[in-house]
């Protein structure tokens, strides 16, 4: 595709100063919400939750951080707002500060709700803001961007165990003071991404007709999309949501040692982003996708009948193939759809919060009933959803079959 038709301003030179910035601020964004998923053991003991409550806070933070995100990309695709970088991230300092003193369940819902609305405010305009700094390196600034907030995820159980357990739920008011960073930091960016001529209302983008997919080929790309997004964060939900307390419940692991396994999974998450996006870059965004679903599927089958040792083998396995497409999925899709760059950032990052919340609470209600050995033994077959990826149309030269 003749991306010179799509007169999107950007760089044409690879800004490493500012991908490495934003992607900074999107670990601590990301560390941010992780605290609030791994401190779940410390909800669930002080409040006497069950499964299926859990569930419900994962929910409610990921639908709230999905539903506003591809509206929120649709506006800014024509009036860029800069300075909705900080104020997203101090919206989630402001739901830190809730949750660290949320007195009952239905204030910890509500400080829940409040991260999910700093996310989907975030992400959509940090999407657009590394595409810009790409110098058309598209596949490795949205890796380099998004395995930030993967390590900020990774990070987040460690921090957990070093301070929210030992000193509790009040703790969590002292990351507010890493969420302020944040917001000077994104400051900043904000006043790069206006010098540079981003933040000015644009005119809609005109693609030649010739440079455009077919609409059959774009209503049925987004389709497969869909259903593999599905299949992962779905898959993905049993791990950040119930992999400490399954590790609890299967081996005779402390809460601390459950957490450092959850810490080496999500860093195994995190090096698959990375990789992914660079290696879509060169050999075809639409192999990565079809390779790093489908891929995971074997170790999926075999996970739930190992002991410790390949347990925790099996899951890096898991994490680092099955992560290696988010990358490519965004993109592949912006390529699909171009023009609305913010739109699709927004509906995909969106996608993934409110598919893992969902599958989290179905999830929840499934461990209260069955247990959680069983719910990982159905949720192996997942994976195999990736054979849909066969049906991706060949679009463009990044898209190589």
């Amino acid at each position: 595709m003749n991306e010179a038709v799509l007169k999107s301003p950007q760089t044409t030179r690879t800004v490493l100063p500012v991908l490495g910035a934003a992607s900074f601020c999107h670990l601590l964004n990301d560390m941010i919400q992780s605290l609030f998923v791994a401190a779940y053991p410390v909800f669930k003991g002080g409040f006497d939750l069950s499964f299926a409550q859990l569930g419900l806070l994962t929910l409610t933070y990921q639908v709230t951080a999905s539903l506003l995100q591809p509206f929120i990309g649709h506006f800014t695709d024509r009036r860029p707002q800069p300075y909705s970088l900080p104020f997203g991230m101090g919206m989630s300092l402001s739901g830190l500060l809730v949750l660290s003193s949320a007195p009952s369940f239905a204030v910890l819902l509500l400080g829940s709700a409040m991260l999910g609305v700093g996310s989907s405010i975030f992400h959509p305009e940090s999407s657009r803001l590394a595409r810009l700094a790409s110098g058309g390196a598209h596949g490795f600034a949205q890796s380099l961007f998004q395995v930030g907030g993967n390590v900020g995820s990774a990070i987040g159980p460690l921090l957990v165990v070093a301070v929210v357990l030992p000193y509790g739920q009040g703790s969590l008011a002292w990351f507010a003071f890493v969420a302020l960073g944040g917001v000077i930091i994104l400051t900043l960016l904000g006043r790069w991404y206006k010098r540079n001529g981003h933040a000015v209302r644009r005119p809609r983008v005109i693609v030649a007709p010739e440079d455009r997919p077919a609409h059959r080929q774009v209503v049925g790309g987004l389709s497969v999309l869909f259903c593999l997004m599905l299949s992962k964060w779905f898959y993905l939900a049993s791990f950040t949501s119930y992999y400490v307390f399954y590790l609890m419940e299967k081996f005779p692991l402390s809460e601390g040692d459950a957490q450092i396994y959850l810490f080496i999974f999500l860093a195994a998450v995190a090096a698959g982003t990375l990789i992914g996006g660079s290696v879509g870059d060169r050999i075809g965004r639409k192999k990565v996708i079809w390779g790093s679903i489908l891929g995971a599927l074997p170790f999926a089958l075999i996970l739930p009948y190992v002991g410790l040792t390949a347990t925790v083998l099996l899951s890096v396995a898991i994490g680092l193939i099955m992560s290696s497409a988010f990358s490519a999925i965004v993109v592949y899709a912006q390529e699909l759809v171009p023009g609305r760059i913010g739109m699709i950032s927004g509906l995909f990052f969106g996608l993934a919060f409110g598919l893992g919340g969902i599958g989290a609470a179905i999830l929840g209600v499934m461990a209260d009933a069955v247990g959680l050995e069983l719910v990982y033994q159905v949720c192996a077959f997942l994976p195999a959803i990736g054979f849909l990826a066969v049906f991706l149309p060949d679009i463009g030269h990044g898209h190589k079959a």
